[in-house]
C-alpha cells in the first residue's frame, strides 16, 4: 500500500463518521460542526487531486463563510438542541425509502458504468493550476457570471435579514 492511499483511506473515513455524525447529532452545533470537519476533509481531498485553488475555495466559502452563517442563524433562532417533531405524514416514510432504493439503484448503476469504460481519472496538468488558469477563471467568474454570482449574494442577505425578523417577531410575541 502506498502512502497516499493510506492517506485516502484515513480521510474517507474521517468524511464519512463526519457525516454520520452531523446525521445523528441531535444538537444542532455539533451537526454544524461535524459539516465543517466533512468540508475540510473534503478540501484534503482536493489537495489530494492537485487543485489547490479548489481546496482553499471549498475551506474559505462553505467552511469559512456559509458555516458561520448556519451557526450565526442556529444562534440567533436558539434552536441549539433538537425537539421531537410532530408525527410525520403516514406517506413520507415509504417515499423516503422509495426515493433511498432510487438513489442506491442509481448510484450502483452509476459505480459499473465507469468501472466497464476502463477510464483513469487522473489529477489536473499543471496549466489548470497556474496563476494565468486562476486569472482567467475569475475573469470568466466576475464577467460573464456576475449577475447570478451578486443574485446569490443578496439571496443570503434576504436569508439571514428573514431569519432576523422572524425571531424578533415571536421574541416580542411571548414577552
Amino acid at each position: 500500500m502506498t502512502s497516499e492511499l493510506i492517506v485516502f483511506l484515513v480521510l474517507s473515513l474521517v468524511a464519512i463518521s463526519s457525516a454520520f455524525g452531523m446525521l445523528f447529532s441531535r444538537n444542532a452545533v455539533y451537526s454544524a460542526l461535524f459539516l465543517v470537519l466533512n468540508f475540510v476533509t473534503v478540501a484534503v481531498f482536493y489537495l489530494m487531486l492537485g487543485a489547490p485553488f479548489i481546496a482553499m475555495s471549498q475551506i474559505t466559502v462553505y467552511a469559512g463563510a456559509i458555516m458561520v452563517l448556519f451557526l450565526f442563524v442556529i444562534m440567533l433562532l436558539g434552536a441549539e438542541s433538537l425537539v421531537p417533531l410532530p408525527q410525520a405524514m403516514p406517506w413520507q416514510r415509504p417515499l423516503a425509502f422509495i426515493l433511498a432504493a432510487i438513489l442506491a439503484v442509481e448510484s450502483v448503476y452509476l459505480i459499473f458504468a465507469r468501472s466497464r469504460l476502463n477510464t483513469v481519472i487522473t489529477a489536473p496538468d499543471a496549466a489548470t493550476n497556474s496563476m494565468e488558469g486562476l486569472r482567467d477563471m475569475a475573469m470568466i467568474l466576475f464577467d460573464q457570471f456576475l449577475l447570478p454570482f451578486e443574485i446569490t449574494s443578496i439571496l443570503l442577505l434576504v436569508a439571514m435579514v428573514g431569519a432576523i425578523v422572524l425571531t424578533n417577531r415571536e421574541k416580542v410575541g411571548h414577552k
